[in-house]
């Protein structure tokens, strides 16, 4: 027995469990994960992303990378999704038109117009349908890493709009891969212009498209406020995504690596949340200061969107979001205002 083997052996050992040195079957294999945005660098949300991605590659280790690709350049959020499925990308921030490619439960939470009044009622419906639709999205291959909200959607345009009649001659932006949203607006008499995001600018220095409904923060990231610089200031409905990756890629990581970008999920979530009240105004002043003007909403002209858009519900029930899901938000609503 060589006891001076032995004994450097055992002091490794306890060095190993002491934490003093880490032992190298710690460490994961390597990876790199692709992630795509249609979110530009430096704003909020791509920072996310970037504190995300950071928390990750020091857990998993070994030199792992963590690509992030902003601005829309791996195509439209159905392209995203498609990517994903193949293998091509690992993460992606989409909002529920990306979403909603996966499983259309999630339209509940954006594509029914004028339903939420606050965020204090849009978080009350999400909080209760989260777990399911978080399940859902899992059984089609993908896990929610953290939510987050865009901002309230308003109407952009090249001159002053207010009233629904006032839209039906405007070019309306209308998302690429919204089909029974399209079909609707044309049902309603409205003229809407099936674009992906990358193209409004061009589109609406062409004259193809007048009118962009966007938060003001997506306003002002893609610049396109400077030509739509009129604003009818409705709330018409959030904007709200999630940034989601494939469970082939979750399952690959090491433990370590799943549960530190859990808890760097979780502090992107709440630090967006916290940014949600206020980016809407701090976005609004910025374009004000450079000629943009709000118009904000009468009672009487707010009665009108109201009327109208009480007509168009049973449409969007069942074509639009799924019945039981219009229904579920409707009923938690109700169940919302009655206490409070």
């Amino acid at each position: 027995m060589n006891l001076n083997k032995d004994f450097f052996y055992l002091s490794v050992i306890a060095l190993v469990f002491s934490g003093i040195i880490q032992p190298v079957w710690a460490e994961g294999k390597s990876m790199t994960l692709k992630v795509a945005t249609r979110m530009p660098k430096g704003n909020i949300y791509y920072r996310t992303l970037q504190d995300v991605g950071s928390a990750w590659r020091d857990a998993q280790g070994n030199d792992s990378k963590y690509i992030i690709y902003p601005d829309g350049t791996q195509g439209s959020e159905q392209d995203t999704v498609r990517r994903m499925r193949i293998g091509q990308l690992d993460v992606a921030m989409l909002s529920v038109v990306g979403l909603k490619e996966i499983d259309e439960s999630v339209s509940a939470l954006q594509l029914m117009p004028l339903v939420f009044r606050s965020w204090d009622e849009f978080d009350y419906v999400h909080k209760h349908l989260r777990p399911e639709l978080e399940r859902k999205l899992l059984e089609k291959g993908f896990v929610v890493l953290y939510w987050g909200e865009g901002g309230w959607v308003q109407f952009f345009s090249t001159e002053p709009r207010l009233t629904p009649d006032d839209f039906k001659t405007a070019r309306i932006f209308t998302w690429a891969g919204t089909p029974s949203q399209v079909d609707l607006m044309k049902s309603l008499g409205y003229q809407p212009v099936v674009l992906g995001l990358s193209d409004i600018l061009a589109s609406l220095q062409t004259g193809m498209i007048d009118t962009v409904p966007a938060s003001p923060l997506w306003a002002l990231a893609f610049q396109f406020y400077g030509t739509t610089n009129h604003m009818l200031r409705m709330n018409y409905a959030p904007i709200v995504g999630a940034t989601i990756i494939t469970k082939r890629t979750w399952d690959k990581m090491t433990p370590e690596a799943r549960e530190a970008m859990r808890i760097a999920s979780h502090e992107a979530e709440k630090k967006l949340r916290s940014n949600r009240d206020v980016q809407d105004e701090v976005s609004i002043m910025a374009m004000q200061e450079n000629g943009l003007v709000v118009h904000e909403i009468s009672p009487e002209v707010e009665q009108e969107w109201m009327t109208m858009i009480q007509r168009v519900w049973p449409l969007v029930r069942g074509n639009i979001v799924p019945a039981e899901m219009f229904d579920r938000v409707q009923n938690l609503l109700a169940e919302y205002r009655i206490q409070h």
